[in-house]
């Protein structure tokens, strides 16, 4: 094995833990919007309760539509998050182990024998 090969393959690694964090990024973002639009459903269906915003069929079924959509989106965005958590953490661990095995000199090391 070349030296340039560890090398060559910790760029791929960061690189793909770039892609990753981006997609951990993405969705924290989309599961914020989910907290927001289960909140909001339930505002609306609590409003309507007290009868403040009066017996609106459509924003009933709107509502019962954000929580629902909501939740969805919740669940599905937490998983991927975690799965991308794992995979970050994987590359990271492969990451430091080919760091590991490169073959480091010290800037003062000679190389005489």
């Amino acid at each position: 094995m070349t030296e340039d090969e560890p090398l060559d393959e910790i760029s791929m690694i960061e690189a793909r833990l770039e892609q990753l964090a981006e997609v951990a990024e993405r969705c924290r973002k989309i599961i914020l919007a989910s907290k927001a639009a289960i909140a909001g459903g339930i505002a609306l269906l609590i409003v309507m309760m007290f009868g403040l915003f009066g017996p609106d069929q459509v924003a009933l079924i709107g509502s019962v539509a954000l929580v629902l959509g909501g939740i969805v989106s919740l669940g599905s965005n937490v998983s991927t998050l975690q799965q991308t958590v794992a995979d970050i953490s994987a590359a990271e661990l492969l990451r430091s182990d080919l760091i590991g095995r490169i073959d480091l000199k010290l800037v003062g090391e000679s190389t005489r024998s």
